[in-house]
């Protein structure tokens, strides 16, 4: 358990507030992210506080800035970026444990009411989805500008990860395609058994004349048949 940055009590389970002294604590990015303030503000604005953002370069490998709320620790994340800070952070995972899975989606609450919040860039209402599909961890997109994760969401994303999250998505994705892949398979076969079933009523239908057409006026049979096909297709 994690203990309050500022008296040292410890923290109640997946929250980022302190019971005793009130403040907030950092558990996104202590001990994991190394980081320094880019710039002393952002023209971006927190959902939360409708206060400037603060810019921080994270250093990933080489630079790498995203904006942050410094009242709510709050983290805003360009269209692809968060992506890849989980999958730079959380290495070397090759199972899925699911007891540990479902203990973590049990944990993802958010300190805040479920309210739609705007994009610190556009100011546009935002979409609450749930990461990764069945992570637990709703978080609040922007189609166009990125993703706002609430204090303590990124250390839910992380534990998500370890536990094989990552892992379970894709194998969920692989089994949706599948699953697609036999549903074209079976309409395409059901379109072929509709035109075969066409083409043997079509020869029915000349049984009764074809042959005298044929033999008299071969040009004569080839308009009949191509007017037949026009008016049943």
């Amino acid at each position: 358990m994690a203990n309050c940055s500022g008296c040292s009590a410890p923290l109640p389970e997946n929250s980022i507030t302190c019971e005793y002294c009130g403040s907030r604590n950092d558990v996104d990015l202590r001990n994991i992210h190394y980081y320094t303030t880019h710039q002393c503000e952002s023209l971006r604005t927190c959902p939360r506080c409708d206060i400037p953002l603060i810019t921080i370069d994270l250093k990933l490998k080489d630079t790498f800035l995203i904006e942050r709320c410094d009242d709510c620790l709050g983290l805003f994340f360009d269209p692809n970026e968060l992506e890849m800070l989980l999958e730079a952070t959380v290495t070397n995972v090759f199972t899925i444990d699911k007891g540990r899975l479902d203990n973590t989606r049990s944990l993802n609450k958010k300190e805040y009411t479920a309210i739609y919040i705007k994009c610190p860039v556009c100011a546009k209402i935002m979409n609450r989805v749930n990461f990764g599909i069945k992570s637990g961890v709703i978080v609040d997109r922007c189609k166009e500008h990125g993703v706002w994760l609430d204090g303590g969401e990124l250390r839910n994303l992380f534990e998500w990860m370890k536990a094989g999250g990552k892992l379970l998505q894709q194998d969920r994705e692989e089994q949706q395609k599948k699953e697609d892949q036999r549903e074209q398979d079976r309409l395409k076969r059901a379109a072929q058994m509709q035109i075969d079933a066409v083409g043997v009523r079509e020869d029915a239908s000349f049984t009764l004349f074809g042959g005298t057409l044929r033999n008299s006026d071969p040009d004569l049979f080839d308009m009949v048949q191509a007017a037949i096909k026009f008016f049943t297709r």
